[in-house]
């Protein structure tokens, strides 16, 4: 199975669309997957259902950051070039779904009960954010080459 489709198997499943993402990638950054899990839990549906920044791109952005972050060692060169890389993503995920803010991608408040139903019955888990994961997943696989 390809990461892309592990990415979309893990939002199936139980996971939200921040945790899809991250805990696909984290082994293979030395982060256990439990732990990645637990880190991302309040990302889903831009942070916590605020709308905010899309769960798929905020766990793409601690992908990026696993990879190319800067740690301990103070590395400036490192976190410039995690910031390029995280405007890069952010720049082909809103050329390709219009915007990186949850409400924006979904229009409709999903912290609202009137929201959260609209989403429901519009399907929008399958029809919307299972393709967000998608292409989140399908972006950073271009970019950790």
């Amino acid at each position: 199975m390809s990461r892309i489709e592990k990415a979309i198997s893990n939002f199936e499943g139980n996971c939200n669309c921040a945790q899809s993402v991250l805990s696909t990638y984290s082994t293979q950054y030395g982060l256990d997957r439990e732990e990645a899990l637990k880190i991302t839990t309040g990302f889903g549906g831009g942070m916590g259902r605020f709308g905010r920044t899309c769960g798929a791109v905020t766990g793409a952005y601690m992908v990026i950051g696993l990879k190319y972050g800067m740690g301990i060692n103070e590395d400036v060169e490192a976190k410039e070039k995690t910031y390029q890389i995280i405007r890069e993503f952010s720049h082909q995920f809103q050329e390709n779904n219009g915007s990186v803010l949850c409400k924006e991608l979904l229009g409709c408040d999903i912290n609202t009960p009137e929201g959260k139903d609209y989403y429901n019955q519009n399907e929008f888990f399958e029809k919307k954010c299972l393709p967000y994961v998608k292409n989140a997943a399908e972006i950073l696989e271009e970019i950790l080459k």
